[in-house]
């Protein structure tokens, strides 16, 4: 009578063990992503600053500043991870053209304003990125905690699902071409 009793009992902590691991480590997923999240709206809100004092330079730059505008939107207007992702991988591209617009203006490149939003941006740039590897970091650790036996068995049970990678699109792993 006593050795079922133990037997459920190591059984029950062993799920429950399980099953707080998981939920950990989707909060940590949860908390990375908010962590981008976060440097993404800075970048965010740095962009529209930018994008007017190179505009006061170049008004025949108008499909990049309208791209600024649009992968903006998009990211402001994304509801998933998945979304967001790719609307930050536009908005990457469209940044490149930008400063290839402001190369071509050594007035604007002195302008202090200039100087220091696009500091700025290298700075939250350089977080992104950090934050985004760490992202991955506890993406692949939720991971593999979901699809490892037997936490895989208390994973599928309550309905723990896989997270996504952030990666990188391979347009964003080519330098944007800039054509005058």
């Amino acid at each position: 009578m006593l050795i079922p009793v133990i037997i459920v009992v190591v059984i029950l902590v062993i799920i429950v063990v399980f099953y707080n691991s998981l939920v950990g480590n989707r909060n940590k997923v949860r908390n990375s992503w908010g962590q981008i999240d976060i440097q993404l709206k800075r970048r965010f809100d740095l962009i529209p600053n930018l994008v007017e004092i190179v505009k006061g330079y170049d008004n025949h730059e108008r499909s990049t500043f309208e791209g600024v505008t649009s992968a903006r939107t998009k990211y402001l207007s994304s509801s998933t991870p998945e979304d967001m992702m790719n609307a930050n991988g536009e908005l990457t591209q469209v940044l490149g053209k930008l400063f290839a617009v402001a190369e071509a203006y050594p007035e604007l490149k002195s302008n202090i304003n200039f100087l220091e939003l696009q500091e700025e941006l290298s700075k939250t740039e350089d977080k992104i990125g950090y934050a985004r590897q760490f992202y991955n970091d506890v993406v692949m650790e939720y991971n593999n905690v979901v699809q490892m036996f037997p936490s895989s068995i208390v994973a599928r049970f309550c309905s723990f699902k896989e997270e996504s990678s952030f990666n990188v699109d391979e347009d964003e792993k080519s330098a944007p071409q800039i054509k005058f």
